[in-house]
């Protein structure tokens, strides 16, 4: 039956066509027929105690120009059954207001995804810290000296980066004896006032780091994201190319270890960061990959991603109501 989704996400006019995983929601739910709308974050608001969104109808199709809008209305959320926060990073106070309007929406009368809650609470980088079997050794703190003690202890070598970071943007690779140290330090921290991450650095990482995107707490797909030889990172956003990545049973058993606090805090739809089987960072907001991988497996994981949402939808009664 006929659903009404709607995405809070950024300007149709940036999407990319062929890696937004966005988009393959969107050309997935048109091809189901149901009822697409579009709405950016400051669309977002409340009247009394009621969230509603200045919306567009949405339409897609891989092509030039890749969408259309229509005319632009205000809407309750509980119009919608199922809403799709999609918004890129940064993480800001933007952001964790827009959660909490999303929060004012009942959710047995719309389902959001990712919950509001757990997207406030899941810092992409902090978040990880819960399950200490299967990270590496971290440390969270914003004092220079710590975190050069931190790098003695671990050999010499290590990566920082900040709390808030995205696409790669802050990650430093830090050796013992590199003169540039305390400056990095100072820059990240701004001078001892703001917690950055260190963690141990996994040589494995020169082989690629691996995207896997979980849903429902279940790895449904992978993808191995390599460095440029002149690169720390692997991020695609910075020069990093792509290749298969077969899923192996230790990302099996991290998605085990991972999945009752992902059902928990409603973080439905995440990215994993896995690097020498250890996971880096658990991403929330708006994890990607999901073109790469359909296009290496020969699979269409927005087909299993939008079953998902419809079976977490509000039941329809026989006329195709919600209710």
């Amino acid at each position: 039956m006929v659903r009404r989704l709607l995405y809070v996400m950024d300007p149709m006019e940036g999407v990319l066509v062929d890696k937004d995983t966005t988009f393959a929601f969107q050309l997935e739910g048109r091809r189901r027929g149901h009822e697409q709308f579009h709405c950016l974050q400051r669309d977002l608001f409340a009247d009394r105690t009621v969230a509603h969104a200045r919306v567009r109808p949405l339409h897609v199709e891989r092509a030039t120009p890749h969408f259309s809008l229509g005319e632009a209305a205000d809407q309750p959320l509980t119009n919608f059954d199922v809403i799709l926060m999609r918004k890129d990073p940064p993480f800001d106070m933007a952001y964790v207001f827009a959660t909490y309007v999303l929060g004012l929406v009942d959710p047995a009368v719309s389902f959001v995804m990712n919950a509001p809650r757990g997207l406030r609470e899941a810092n992409e980088k902090l978040y990880a810290l819960n399950f200490p079997d299967v990270i590496p050794a971290s440390i969270v703190c914003s004092q220079p000296a710590r975190l050069k003690a931190f790098l003695q202890q671990l050999g010499g070598e290590m990566i920082v980066k900040p709390l808030d970071g995205a696409g790669g943007a802050g990650v430093f690779h830090l050796r013992d004896g590199d003169r540039n140290i305390n400056a990095i330090l100072e820059s990240l921290t701004q001078d001892g006032t703001q917690l950055i991450m260190g963690q141990r650095y996994l040589p494995e990482a020169r082989d690629g780091d691996k995207r896997v995107i979980v849903l429902g707490g279940q790895p449904i797909g992978a993808v191995l994201r390599i460095p440029r030889e002149d690169e720390t990172r692997g991020n695609i956003h910075v020069g990093g190319r792509v290749a298969p990545a077969p899923l192996d049973d230790r990302d099996r058993e991290i998605c085990r270890r991972l999945a009752p606090s992902l059902e928990r805090d409603g973080l439905y739809f995440v990215g994993l960061d896995v690097i020498g089987g250890l996971v880096t960072e658990i991403n929330v907001t708006s994890p990607t990959g999901v073109q790469e991988i359909d296009r290496f497996d020969g699979v269409s994981l927005e087909s299993q991603v939008l079953d998902f949402i419809e079976a977490r939808a509000a039941p329809l009664d026989r006329s195709g109501v919600a209710h």
